[in-house]
């Protein structure tokens, strides 16, 4: 089960980026930067040398609440290896705030109703709810089913996706 989007116009959407390895990628794809559920500025740094789980989902979402439980406890056993970026599709800047504080997310999020969360949703052409990206180190995207490998697969995936981001980061 997933939540529809609205569909993404064609003037809104973007060629996929060159996947290339450049050192560093997060100021682009993150362009305004990263808040925790406070609003409080966290530094891009924080993503340095770990895989990127860009996790789009809202508060209202039924199956988003089923599966951002999974997601926390996931991210928390691997946080040495594996961080996530949430990307709010939640209708007010104070219910995503709830939505992050009420499901424990201690990761950080762009910006509500951003420039970087639109162009997210547009560059990984997101129609539906949640949807679980996985970035390597550099930025390159080494998954886009990561809520079914989470849900099905949660012991092997960070070594899996470790592995296509070796591969990725080397072409």
């Amino acid at each position: 089960m997933v939540c529809r989007l609205h569909p993404i116009s064609a003037a809104d959407q973007t060629d996929d980026e060159n996947q290339s390895a450049d050192s560093d990628r997060w100021p682009a794809l993150f362009s305004d930067g990263l808040v925790n559920a406070d609003g409080e500025e966290v530094s891009l740094d924080e993503l340095k040398g770990k895989l990127v789980g860009v996790y789009f989902s809202a508060h209202w979402c039924p199956p988003c609440k089923v599966f951002t439980p999974r997601l926390v406890a996931f991210r928390d056993k691997n946080a040495a290896d594996f961080e996530v970026v949430f990307v709010s599709s939640d209708r007010t800047r104070q219910a995503k705030r709830t939505y992050m504080k009420q499901a424990n997310m201690k990761w950080p999020s762009v910006p509500f109703r951003s420039r970087s969360a639109r162009d997210l949703k547009a560059n990984f052409r997101i129609r539906a709810l949640p949807t679980l990206i996985v970035l390597s180190p550099s930025g390159n995207t080494v998954s886009t089913r990561a809520r079914t490998e989470v849900t099905w697969t949660p012991k092997s995936c960070i070594k899996k996706w470790q592995a296509a981001a070796d591969k990725a980061d080397e072409e």
